[in-house]
């Protein structure tokens, strides 16, 4: 077992589970909706098992999102910005601008 894999088997599962916290829906929930029995989910999360890489595709689609938008460790919420990027494009400068600033605004509160 090298390195990567080590880090991959810690990471996938973590990543599974935080997307469907975010997206609020049970581990069984999730496993039916993706055609697989009701443990499949559940069994990645707790590392009894490790999807291929068919299978997280699957999972990737089941989010909304893709596989680079998976392990983008940067991207807390990949399901979410791809449902605001098609608003956000519609926006002329001076109101990206704006929306800029009240993010830079959030942020500065937040230190």
């Amino acid at each position: 077992m090298t390195y990567n894999s080590i880090i991959l088997e810690d990471f996938i599962p973590k990543r599974i589970m935080q997307l469907r916290v975010q997206r609020g829906v049970s581990a069984r929930e999730m496993s039916i909706a993706l055609g697989q029995n009701p443990g499949y989910i559940n069994n990645i999360e707790t590392g009894k098992s490790f999807p291929k890489l068919s299978p997280l595709n699957y999972i990737c689609e089941y989010f909304g999102i893709s596989l680079g938008q998976f392990f983008d460790t940067g991207n807390n919420a990949p399901d979410q910005l791809n449902k605001l990027m098609p608003k956000l494009k519609k926006l002329d400068s001076s109101q990206i601008a704006a929306l800029e600033g009240i993010i830079d605004n959030y942020f500065e509160k937040e230190n």
